[in-house]
């Protein structure tokens, strides 16, 4: 135990201390450049007024302050829900166990898909892409319509195109299938976004601040390439970058043994 001034300071002490302010670091980070942050300074200082007001002996003011006080806890829950709503996701994803029982092999649909993103780029045909990874986005899904359709180039583009009814919105890649289109995703209310970016961008990250998915945006304005994971974005990739982008974030990482070896025997044959 450290003494300090009349209390002792032990390493338990040093721990909690430690574990809380990795908390509220960490808590920082999830509501970062949310509206939550410009709401908790507003808490923190109804608590310094209402300390004040105590101080000066203020009892009217004093009593309807700690009426307001009193329902903090459910006020806090409703404000912080989209805060609280995402990390309850981060906490309930584990990816690494996953591909224990997602086994797919995604080159084709990734050569599809970026074929799409190139012409519709050249024809500024706006597009927002979600492949669902270990998140099955079965709500988005359901309000969406449903489809059951392989990837496609010309399907793709057939979709966004803006003459047809199922343009508006996102469509959703799980399982290496088009399982809806027309699916409206959740507005980002981060404000480091750029004022550049509009709807579409915005829905891309909000989907990705909650849910384990990866994002392909094409912009109706400019035909610029974005991507958007992790609740952040990415903008003005070419089509290379986007292919690369896009074998990294979906690309089969699992290969089997056996598969490397008949591929090993396949190149033997062809040097003799």
């Amino acid at each position: 135990m450290i003494p300090i001034g009349f209390l002792e300071f032990g390493v338990r002490d040093f721990v909690e201390v430690l574990i809380i302010t990795m908390v509220l670091f960490y808590l920082y980070r999830w509501i970062r450049g949310t509206f939550a942050i410009q709401a908790a300074v507003g808490l923190v200082f109804i608590i310094i007024i209402n300390a004040a007001v105590s101080a000066l002996g203020l009892t009217t003011i004093n009593f309807i302050l700690r009426g307001i006080l009193d329902v903090g806890i459910l006020a806090v829950f409703i404000i912080f829900q989209p805060e609280i709503r995402k990390l309850l996701y981060s906490l309930g994803q584990n990816t690494n166990l996953d591909r224990f029982f997602v086994h797919s092999n995604p080159n084709t649909i990734i050569d599809e898909v970026v074929d799409a993103v190139r012409d519709m780029s050249h024809t500024k045909t706006g597009a927002l892409i979600v492949f669902a990874r270990s998140s099955t986005l079965q709500d988005l899904v359901d309000v969406g319509v449903k489809l059951d359709a392989k990837v496609n180039s010309e399907l793709l583009k057939t979709i966004f195109n803006k003459h047809t009814p199922l343009h508006d919105g996102a469509i959703v890649i799980r399982n290496n299938r088009i399982v809806a289109a027309s699916c409206y995703l959740p507005i980002s209310q981060n404000q480091n976004i750029s004022s550049v970016f509009g709807t579409r961008h915005r829905a891309a990250v909000g989907i990705t601040e909650t849910n384990n998915v990866f994002v392909v945006v094409v912009s109706e304005e400019t035909g610029r390439i974005s991507i958007a994971k992790n609740g952040s974005l990415t903008s003005g990739l070419t089509i290379q970058k986007l292919r690369s982008e896009m074998e990294e974030a979906l690309g089969d990482q699992d290969i089997d043994e056996d598969d490397v070896a008949f591929s090993s025997a396949q190149s033997e044959l062809k040097l003799s």
